[in-house]
């Protein structure tokens, strides 16, 4: 395929991504071929896919408000993708117009696209690392100048846990966010699982195999394990939509379906 004049060099646009496939779900533009053809792959096998993803954006958008509306006014958001309409500092400046978000991903063309779209503004940053370079992530400069520590902070690690396999210690890399961050800091995750769907999550993992970031399914007691040292906000770990609904009132048939776990923990 022709290479797009925009692509970072070292990009291997045959190779599906993570973060562009997730792109391609929520209806972006910045994918390409090989990301396409694998989510039709795993939508072809489990058609609710594009319906989960967008139910996981929309619990990233309800909760940014919760901690926004809490007083938080800074934020660390890690996996975070390629930008897209209802961003987080976008939630987060509805709320309060002077928050400042920095932005933090290893995909290249993520980190590319997101200082280009923000480049013009100066409550933004971007970081190209890794969830587990905990020194990397707090100590790049767009983070230094940006956040202030010492100040509660919003870190957000939403559908990104799942890539990071238990070889890696995900429990001790959050531990030691935990640390550095300041009492009244609020952890946001999310995280695939089986418990939902277990018919559809094998095919599922072997086609991220594909991928750079393979994907590791984990039980609700797994995904509680993560949270350890945060206090839970209500309504605790749950599925997605359940996660402080907008609209309460609302019939939810079977969440479990949506075969992903929500939840905020408070460092206290």
């Amino acid at each position: 395929m022709e290479r797009p004049s925009w692509v970072p060099d070292g990009v291997d646009v045959e190779r599906p991504s993570a973060a562009r496939v997730y792109d391609h779900y929520l209806g972006g533009l910045h994918n390409f071929a090989a990301d396409r053809a694998m989510a039709a792959a795993a939508v072809a096998d489990w058609p609710e896919l594009p319906r989960i993803m967008q139910a996981n954006r929309a619990f990233l958008r309800r909760a940014v408000r919760h901690l926004a509306d809490q007083g938080i006014d800074q934020f660390l958001d890690i996996g975070s993708g390629i930008p897209t309409v209802g961003n987080v500092h976008e939630v987060a400046q509805a709320v309060r117009p002077d928050a400042r978000v920095v932005y933090v991903d290893i995909d290249p063309v993520a980190v590319a696209h997101s200082r280009a779209l923000l480049a013009d503004d100066p409550r933004t940053g971007v970081v190209q690392a890794d969830l587990v370079d905990v020194d990397g992530v707090l100590g790049a400069p767009a983070t230094r100048s940006l956040l202030d520590l010492s100040r509660p902070v919003g870190l957000l690690v939403v559908a990104l846990l799942h890539f990071v396999g238990d070889e890696r210690r995900p429990a001790d890399v959050l531990a030691r966010y935990r640390e550095a961050l300041a009492p009244g800091s609020h952890l946001v995750i999310s995280h695939a699982s089986a418990d939902g769907a277990p018919d559809r999550a094998g095919e599922h993992q072997s086609l991220y195999r594909r991928t750079a970031t393979p994907m590791t399914m984990r039980t609700r007691d797994e995904v509680a394990g993560l949270l350890d040292g945060f206090t839970l906000v209500e309504p605790g770990l749950v599925f997605l939509p359940q996660w402080r609904p907008d609209d309460p009132s609302a019939p939810l048939t079977a969440p479990e379906r949506f075969t992903g776990y929500a939840a905020v923990g408070r460092r206290d």
